[in-house]
């Protein structure tokens, strides 16, 4: 299967380009929070008028929140809908009015910096949580070369933080659309020592690079290449979890270590208990964190039965 077949999600925005620049508009001229004010209105139409938002969240909110009735549900959509707003306005105050604008920091940082002196690259696994892009910015404190797997929809028109000034991305981007799914690259930057970010909450490429697991009490297919490349290259990998504080500022959360022994080949079910691991790791973060989950589409659909044959339970 074709990494388009398989590619259930989107990384389009819902709203259009002259309601992304009200937003703009906004924070250049009132800062965040009159932008912030605002998203309380539209986040609530969106959710009581656009049923199609209420149906992307609902695959999430239903195991994450079983039995809820539909007026709770409703609410659970509304902040789930929210949290993912200010994190698009804060994403936005970053590149417009700075980063002195936002407390953003790095937890764990020397446990990265061991990691890293290992020589042997490192490999973080993160997910679609709190604010990825400005809890990458804070990696800037290891003065390493930072690289991200990332794929991005034609016509998206959430712009990344440092384009809104017209700069230069902090990391650099590899394409799991280019050729071998940008396999020789992401070996190429272990092999020169630097850090390598991937997403290990959504499939990249095809049926076959996934193993099967559970998360919130259904089967979930995600991919095994972050620890198939850690298993070739002895790279260690770091679990990392962005989030949004209380008060408002941000924090790039180590969650777990993994390490994956050497040579463990081709064969998914080798990889199947680190998967595993990292799953265990999301499922503690979304009971801390239920409104800063942000796959919005229905990662449980049924999956193949060889691969249900595969999955295991795991306790978090």
């Amino acid at each position: 299967m074709s990494s388009t077949a398989s590619k259930q999600w989107t990384s389009r925005s819902i709203g259009s380009n002259w309601q992304h620049y009200i937003f703009y508009t906004l924070i250049r001229f009132g800062g965040k929070q009159m932008a912030y004010a605002l998203l309380l209105f539209v986040v609530l139409y969106y959710v009581l008028f656009r049923p199609s938002v209420r149906n992307r969240s609902i695959h999430y909110l239903k195991r994450r929140f079983p039995g809820r009735n539909p007026l709770l549900m409703l609410w659970d959509s509304y902040l789930l809908s929210l949290g993912i707003g200010r994190i698009l306005v804060d994403r936005a105050v970053l590149g417009i009015l700075g980063p002195g604008k936002l407390d953003v920091s790095l937890e764990g940082k020397s446990d990265l910096a061991e990691l890293m002196a290992e020589g042997r690259g490192l490999i973080m696994v993160t997910a679609h949580v709190g604010c990825w892009q400005l809890a990458m910015s804070s990696l800037s404190a290891l003065d390493i070369q930072v690289n991200l797997l990332i794929h991005r929809d034609e016509g998206d028109l959430d712009r990344h933080f440092f384009e809104h000034g017209g700069e230069k991305p902090p990391y650099r981007i590899i394409d799991p659309t280019g050729y071998l799914g940008g396999t020789l690259e992401m070996l190429q930057v272990l092999k020169n020592g630097e850090l390598l970010c991937i997403m290990g909450d959504r499939n990249m490429g095809g049926e076959g690079s996934t193993v099967a697991v559970n998360f919130l009490g259904s089967t979930v297919e995600l991919p095994f290449s972050p620890y198939k490349l850690a298993s070739a290259t002895g790279a260690p990998v770091a679990v990392i979890f962005p989030y949004r504080s209380e008060s408002g500022g941000y924090a790039l959360h180590v969650a777990n270590i993994i390490r994956v022994p050497k040579d463990l080949g081709r064969a998914s079910d080798a990889y199947l208990p680190y998967a595993m691991e990292f799953v265990a790791a999301l499922e503690r973060f979304v009971s801390e964190h239920p409104y800063q989950f942000f796959n919005f589409y229905d990662m449980w659909s049924p999956v193949s039965p060889a691969k249900m044959r595969g999955t295991k339970e795991f306790t978090s």
